[in-house]
């Protein structure tokens, strides 16, 4: 597959990015903040399964690091592996939060927009959730 168009959508939270990291890697609390993933993950072995509007989908993350690395892949249904870049950063006594949305093939521009979105909406919800604690 050809590499494809891509946006980075980010913004900083006013907490350490380490308490960002373990609230945001944590599949249990991802409904909470990213309700367009699952309205909720049931742990299967080492992953989890998502319920969401395509179905049940199995949900691969990346083991728990130094790294601030939330990455995810999710299998879908005609094969196509779709890799999701998800990184909190250390800034100044914050972090940032950082996803990489990829504009996948016969996406169409509004579609990727609305993707880019929805991705910020979510990662808004989070910062919310967490300078409110």
């Amino acid at each position: 597959m050809a590499t494809t168009i891509s946006r980075i959508v980010h913004l900083a939270i006013d907490r350490p990015w380490r308490e960002v990291y373990a609230f945001a890697s944590d599949p249990e609390t991802m409904p909470r903040w990213a309700p367009g993933l699952a309205s909720g993950l049931k742990q299967d072995g080492e992953d989890w399964i998502a319920s969401g509007p395509l179905g049940d989908v199995r949900v691969h993350f990346a083991a728990p690091n130094d790294f601030g690395v939330i990455d995810y892949v999710v299998p879908l249904p005609d094969g196509m592996q779709v890799y999701n870049a998800l990184r909190v950063t250390p800034n100044g006594d914050g972090a940032e939060i950082t996803f990489t949305v990829l504009r996948l093939p016969g996406m169409s521009e509004d579609d990727h927009d609305r993707d880019a979105a929805a991705v910020l909406a979510d990662l808004k919800t989070l910062k919310g959730l967490l300078e409110h604690q």
